[in-house]
């Protein structure tokens, strides 16, 4: 297969290139490759993006989301690799489900799922999974996702046994003492609305830990979801002084505030909660200078019962692989926040390193991951035209930048957008 005529995202930067793919890999990077081939003249083509964090409930709350609907969401949007948490019914505490899921994945055979294990059986907190184990099936990372592990010397015990196995603890952090039933940032919008808030001190006292127990122990860890300015902050000083701690964000952290809760719509409810401007601002900063190193989703659909209810009942989440992308380009790449090559590497090259995964990068002999993007075609977000089961977003009707055209996962096109 050969794409012709595209502006291409290379580490070199962005280049006019044709490229080739053969037997699944880049076999050719040219200016002119003899051939017929896809015309991409006026489309700009990207590393595979890759998500880290997503959840696509299967098993056990398929209403929600399956590994189908939620691969067909992240090829729509450009994803050729996502990694599933395991908050599953079961959890995905063992080797038998991560297996499971693997399956899955062959069966549907859109992306690449990487199935993420819990750190404790059944998330309960007590008892550390059975690591090893998850990891000869396929396992990739481990995380407690949606809550954290409370009890510091387990915690410590888990980064200790993943780091043996070659693993990362993905890291929600949550002191749920502090959070209280907390649903919302507790700031002006919370007296307004009459929502009960919860603090960044939440947040910011378990990035805190984690952080200190990276450093004693000298073992890698990753911090989910940062939305908070002095979360921020903590990790700057922390890899300033050496510690080896990366972090992601979501889209709606840096495109979003507090301000959004006062409409009561449900789709702004998400864990962490939207947080003030000089937290959007704070994180902004932290893509720009690489504290935060790589932009996630955290998609995380919902069926529209677990949403249309009160705002304190509702579901946290917001379901973002279909408009991740767009949203990421518009604010950040047309805000000038970062460079076209600087977004590839938040959404690819450092997830891929981060995770130990092949990919990331366009040169020969890299697995064929492709992104097509027409990045000039303006669109509106319509939940309604959503492939994911799950249509709770806050960005009804928001108009953004940047159309995915082609997504190619080891050579073959798996999504291609329709002509209307």
């Amino acid at each position: 297969m050969i794409f012709k005529n595209a502006q291409v995202v290379t580490p070199a930067g962005v280049q006019r290139l044709d490229i080739r793919t053969e037997n699944g890999k880049i076999a050719e990077l040219s200016p002119q490759i003899a051939g017929e081939g896809i015309d991409c003249t006026g489309f700009t083509v990207l590393p595979g993006l890759i998500d880290m964090h997503v959840h696509l409930r299967e098993p056990g709350f398929e209403k929600k989301e399956n590994i189908e609907s939620g691969a067909r969401a992240a090829v729509k949007g450009g994803f050729t690799q996502i990694c599933c948490m395991p908050n599953t019914r079961p959890v995905i505490d063992n080797k038998v489900v991560v297996t499971y899921i693997k399956a899955r994945a062959r069966e549907v055979a859109l992306c690449k799922i990487h199935p993420i294990g819990a750190i404790t059986q059944g998330q309960n907190g007590e008892t550390l999974s059975d690591i090893g184990a998850m990891k000869a099936a396929g396992a990739v990372a481990l995380s407690e996702d949606g809550k954290s592990v409370a009890k510091t010397n387990l915690m410590a015990n888990a980064m200790l046994y993943a780091h043996g196995f070659g693993l990362k603890c993905l890291c929600h952090c949550e002191d749920a003492g502090l959070v209280d039933g907390g649903v919302v940032h507790e700031g002006y919008y919370s007296t307004l609305t009459g929502l009960k808030g919860s603090v960044r001190a939440a947040e910011d006292i378990v990035i805190a830990r984690e952080i200190c127990l990276s450093e004693s122990l000298n073992i890698p860890v990753h911090i989910c979801h940062v939305s908070t300015y002095s979360g921020v902050q903590l990790i700057r000083e922390a890899k300033a002084r050496g510690v080896q701690v990366t972090a992601e964000t979501c889209p709606h952290y840096f495109t979003l505030t507090d301000e959004a809760i006062q409409t009561f719509d449900t789709n702004t409810k998400v864990n962490p909660p939207l947080r003030e401007e000089k937290d959007r601002l704070a994180v902004l900063g932290g893509l720009k200078d690489g504290t935060l190193d790589c932009i996630v989703t955290d998609h995380a659909p919902h069926h529209e019962d677990d949403k249309r209810v009160e705002y304190s009942l509702a579901a946290f989440g917001i379901s973002g692989l279909e408009t991740s992308f767009a949203l990421s380009y518009t604010v950040l790449v047309k805000g000038g926040v970062l460079t076209l090559a600087q977004l590839a590497e938040r959404m690819s090259a450092r997830p891929a390193a981060i995770l130990g995964l092949e990919g990331g990068k366009i040169e020969v002999g890299a697995p064929a991951d492709l992104t097509v993007a027409d990045l000039g075609r303006k669109w509106t977000v319509d939940p309604a035209e959503f492939v994911s089961k799950g249509k709770n977003t806050p960005f009804a009707g928001r108009e953004v930048c940047g159309k995915i055209k082609y997504t190619v996962v080891d050579g073959e096109i798996k999504y291609a957008e329709e002509a209307k």
